[in-house]
């Protein structure tokens, strides 16, 4: 933005914006975009995948096959938990919160969910129950979050939480890293404070080699990939030049994430 005074749009190819100073960018009259909606199947459909992955042991179980341990069946090997008929908590009953209460409901399991604002059209459509997040926290055998990283979440998850939820409980995580203290869930998960954790996010990207996650048996980790079917990413580039073009030819475009900027430069 510094350097070209003629830069009159920024296209992000995502749905979070959280790289892009939208402040700096309003002020100078430039539009920003993003590409919501597309996406939420896929990232929904990750994070059942994460949640089935971590509570079966489904990366251990791999690896231990393929490094030659198994000796045949034995009743106790490998031992996880059932996902079917438990509790999930979501944190943020947005369209991605949604996509995967409804892929939950698949499975019989009861629905929790906190929010910023509660939406009791949404509770009776999709049989999911509003609650505090500490009781979320406390009831919860699966926790999956979808809140944008704002200064507000931030490290919304970290030692407090972990020692709310119980034992069992297993974090998912498909929206951002930062939202969790990565310290305090390395020392929750070697402690077992908690079950284990999911996730696709990081506080820091690409994953330093020397994480302490990564030397974790209870944790699922993946490269920022939830988006990352053939469909989805096809979608999110379409939209993202769609977005693009529209403000070059002087129309909005579909998605505006700083609509402000509408009254510092308007569209010709």
């Amino acid at each position: 933005m510094e350097r070209s005074k003629k830069l009159r749009v920024i296209s992000n190819y995502a749905v979070g914006f959280d790289n892009i100073d939208l402040n700096a960018a309003t002020e100078r009259g430039i539009y920003v975009t993003n590409t919501p909606e597309v996406l939420t199947e896929s990232v929904a459909d990750l994070a059942l995948a994460l949640m089935l992955d971590v509570a079966r042991r489904l990366n251990e179980a791999d690896r231990f096959l393929r490094q030659g341990k198994w000796e045949g069946w034995a009743p106790m090997l490998l031992l996880g938990n059932d996902v079917y008929n438990k509790t999930l908590g979501i944190v943020g009953l947005g369209r991605i919160g949604m996509a995967v209460a409804r892929r939950a409901k698949g499975f019989n399991m009861r629905l929790l969910y906190t929010d910023m604002v509660r939406n009791e059209k949404l509770e009776n459509e999709l049989g999911i129950t509003y609650v505090s997040l500490e009781e979320l926290l406390k009831q919860s055998d699966f926790i999956s979050i979808h809140v944008p990283l704002l200064p507000s979440t931030r490290h919304m998850f970290g030692e407090k939480e972990f020692k709310l939820m119980k034992p069992t409980a297993y974090l998912i995580n498909t929206s951002r890293g930062p939202i969790v203290d990565e310290i305090a869930l390395v020392e929750a998960l070697r402690k077992r404070i908690i079950g284990g954790a999911g996730l696709d996010v990081f506080e820091k990207e690409p994953v330093d080699p020397d994480n302490p996650l990564l030397k974790l048996e209870n944790t699922v980790l993946l490269p920022h990939v939830a988006s990352g079917t053939i469909e989805t990413r096809t979608a999110m580039a379409n939209l993202a030049v769609e977005n693009l073009i529209s403000v070059l030819q002087g129309k909005m475009p579909p998605s505006l994430v700083n609509k402000e900027v509408t009254k510092v430069k308007p569209l010709q």
